[in-house]
């Protein structure tokens, strides 16, 4: 698997996170990734990955909640959320270049969110750096 796709499967586990209780995450998480044949000696790293984040959640959105102009996490389309999500912990935990993890989540956003997702996203974490 690339970067980008071991991206993409973290972010769908940021995804679901939005629909589940804390402790339904690791059945889901289980139920998620046993069924990824594809991913092979990766899914121990998505798995690890994923947990941080939702660990570091509340940290993660106030540093978002503190950049957003006129913005809370709590009214942000959820694959917005989820990609700011996993490249602000990109960016602030694993100091991560900024221009790579706001590049990934922008891509990712074109994938998978609406048409002012992008702009979005590239709006919010550029202000997270």
């Amino acid at each position: 698997m690339t970067r980008r796709q071991i991206r993409e499967e973290i972010f769908k586990m940021i995804f679901q996170s939005e629909f589940h209780d804390a402790e339904e995450m690791p059945a889901q998480m289980e139920h998620f990734l046993g069924e990824e044949s594809s991913l092979g000696k990766n899914r121990e790293d998505i798995e690890t990955k994923s947990n941080d984040i939702l660990a570091h959640l509340e940290e993660i959105d106030e540093i978002i909640n503190n950049v957003a102009e006129k913005w809370t996490t709590e009214r942000m389309a959820k694959v917005d959320l989820s990609l700011i999500r996993l490249a602000t912990y990109e960016i602030k935990f694993e100091e991560l270049d900024p221009a790579i993890a706001i590049n990934e989540a922008v891509e990712i956003a074109k994938k998978y969110g609406s048409d002012n997702s992008p702009s979005f996203v590239n709006g919010v974490l550029a202000k997270v750096k």
